[in-house]
């Protein structure tokens, strides 16, 4: 979707299934798929635009969008000539912050291993 963010976008795919499951279940008037409403709707609150799409022998094909709320920025989607938008260098603390767990896990496993010789 060009109207989300990721982190919308990467729950309201989580949450589909389970929608799908209730549902399929006959549970329509659920709390639980109220719920599940609710979030969905709030999703939508700000999605608007056009979809173009191409049938072709039983196959559909988003061939383009566009959205007046869209979220998409090539500049910024590029990381070439993003006006600034982002910085290289703020990656090297991500990666190592989202390494310090494969790290641990590493020197964990030295430390078992150093104890089995």
């Amino acid at each position: 979707s060009i109207c989300l963010d990721r982190g919308e976008a990467h729950l309201k795919d989580e949450l589909m299934p389970r929608y799908a499951e209730l549902i399929y279940n006959g549970f329509w008037f659920s709390p639980d798929r109220e719920m599940l409403q609710a979030a969905i709707d709030a999703t939508q609150k700000n999605v608007n635009g056009l979809v173009r799409l191409k049938l072709y022998k039983g196959n559909v094909i988003v061939v383009g969008r566009k959205s007046a709320a869209s979220l998409y920025d090539d500049k910024v989607a590029s990381f070439e000539d993003d006006g600034g938008a982002y910085d290289q260098k703020d990656a090297a603390g991500f990666i190592k912050l989202q390494a310090l767990r494969l790290r641990t896990l590493a020197t964990g496993r030295q430390l078992i291993d150093l104890g089995d010789a």
